[in-house]
């Protein structure tokens, strides 16, 4: 095997399948890189048994020919090269790889391409279209939610729901950890055979919002029983799934919380961090007390040290007190954008629901704490 390349390509390449590579595998060839030169192409390969992704790129090919090398190391190697360095590689037996590049030259053990496993690339499954920036949306609003609890291991992943509704195909993201809930819908312009409903792994998810986070541009996606691939251009992404039943989440979302708090998102984020300074894992309730057009955030932690903070909002509800963890009602806040949010309570022990007007399809539900 022999091919040039620039490091520039080959490095992006590297930096999307080294970070899916297990680093305390048992197996020694799950810590290396397929690599695969042949048709004036370099195919690349990386794959942790859940995860696995395969890239294409167009190179000079002057022999034909395969190999697998140590992830960390090449990726390491490369990424240190000038940014305009071209690289020559050169395997004669496929168990030393030679790389040369402006006066460097490194030669690397190899373990053959034989011993590597076969990634599972069968397309057979019903296929959607998205963009990938809606895609990424979908994905960066609700996975703060997922849980990372292993006993509920069905929730260790984002919820992937297609269905027809009022004659829309709705795609659908859902986290939640039982404490929150994160749902975000999107019509695609797509009909679909059947319901699709499938729970996507956690790594998965922040493996494929890195992939998508600077992308412009339609992506293939095909799910099965099993598994789900993501066509990115020349680069193909394959998960397992998680192998269980995620909650109903439409009933978790209440419908009859009357009493609407309108408030301005900065000021309410502002004022929740500064009243859970004193805030601890042993205690970590901010409680909410609502009066007309004023709500009055104070806590109490496991020493007796107090914070207390009035905030001016529009609210014209029933007078009530409620609690929640200060972690989450500011992850929730967060993850809204718009200048003035809504909070909907029904009384101090259901859960709310948070929305802004620019994401109508967004919905936040959060369970409230004793207070």
């Amino acid at each position: 095997m022999k091919f040039n390349i620039s490091k520039i390509k080959i490095f992006k390449c590297l930096s999307h399948l080294h970070s899916i590579v297990d680093k305390k595998n048992t197996l020694p060839v799950l810590s290396n890189i397929l690599i695969e030169a042949k048709n004036n192409s370099l195919i690349l390969s990386s794959t942790d048994m859940d995860i696995s992704i395969v890239e294409k790129l167009e190179c000079n090919v002057l022999e034909e020919g395969s190999t697998t090398i140590n992830s960390q190391m090449l990726y390491d190697i490369v990424r240190k090269l000038d940014d305009n360095s071209n690289l020559e590689v050169i395997s004669n037996n496929g168990k030393i790889l030679t790389l040369r590049a402006d006066g460097s030259r490194f030669s690397l053990s190899c373990l053959p391409k034989e011993d590597f496993p076969i990634i599972d690339q069968q397309n057979d499954g019903i296929d959607i279209k998205v963009n990938s920036r809606i895609l990424f949306n979908l994905i960066d609003k609700t996975r703060f939610a997922i849980s990372n609890e292993e006993t509920r291991y069905f929730l260790n992943g984002l919820y992937f729901n297609v269905f027809e509704e009022n004659n829309k195909t709705n795609l659908t993201l859902v986290g939640t950890d039982g404490h929150r809930l994160a749902k975000f819908s999107y019509h695609i312009e797509q009909k679909v055979d059947q319901i699709i409903g499938v729970i996507i792994p956690k790594k998965t998810i922040y493996e494929l919002s890195k992939l998508l986070s600077d992308l412009d541009e339609d992506v293939e996606i095909i799910v099965s029983s099993s598994k789900i691939i993501f066509f990115i251009g020349k680069l193909v992404f394959v998960s397992k799934l998680i192998d269980g039943t995620f909650p109903d989440y439409k009933r978790v979302i209440p419908k009859d919380n009357t009493n609407i708090l309108q408030v301005n998102r900065n000021n309410l984020l502002s004022a929740v961090d500064r009243v859970s300074t004193i805030a601890n894992d042993k205690s970590p309730v901010i409680k909410f007390k609502l009066l007309k057009d004023i709500i009055n955030l104070n806590t109490v932690n496991n020493d007796n040290s107090t914070a207390t903070e009035d905030l001016s909002l529009k609210y014209d509800g029933d007078e009530l007190e409620i609690g929640f963890n200060s972690k989450y009602i500011m992850d929730v806040v967060h993850n809204l954008e718009d200048e003035m949010i809504t909070l909907n309570l029904k009384d101090g022990s259901s859960p709310i629901t948070a929305q802004e007007k620019s994401n109508p399809n967004l919905i936040y539900v959060l369970m409230p704490m004793r207070v």
